[in-house]
């Protein structure tokens, strides 16, 4: 399975230059591609919109936050979605590859596996608090 350099470099955009709110990334021909990158605007809402019902996805998502101590926060997310109705050779071929490409992206934070959009939600127990 190969990774485009796209990846990559969008990936380092978002988490660096914060241009982009989440990407949503595809495997096509047996390299994985960016599908989608959403707008710094965006909101949780149109990510999850944005997302395929019976298609298997990897994403990001640049989540903003203030904690219980009032401190601004943002954690990257990985999100491997994965719709129950998606064919099983794609799941498979999506949970075989995902370690791989999620050590392709440095700095995700937190990990979220997703057969649905209610088990997506962005807990601020799973993000931590001010250090």
């Amino acid at each position: 399975m190969a990774v485009s350099d796209e990846c990559k470099l969008k990936f380092l955009e978002l988490k660096s230059k914060r241009n982009y709110r989440f990407i949503i990334f595809k495997i096509e021909n047996q390299t994985v591609v960016v599908e989608k990158l959403g707008n710094p605007d965006e909101t949780y809402e149109d990510f999850t919109e944005s997302l395929p019902a019976d298609e298997c996805r990897y994403a990001v998502f640049d989540f903003d936050f203030i904690t219980e101590e009032n401190c601004q926060k943002s954690k990257i997310f990985f999100i491997a979605w994965s719709p129950d109705t998606s064919r099983v050779r794609s799941k498979m071929v999506y949970a075989s590859s995902k370690d791989r490409f999620k050590r392709e992206l440095d700095g995700i934070q937190v990990e979220l596996q997703a057969t649905d959009p209610s088990e997506m939600s962005l807990d601020i127990d799973h993000v931590g608090e001010c250090v």
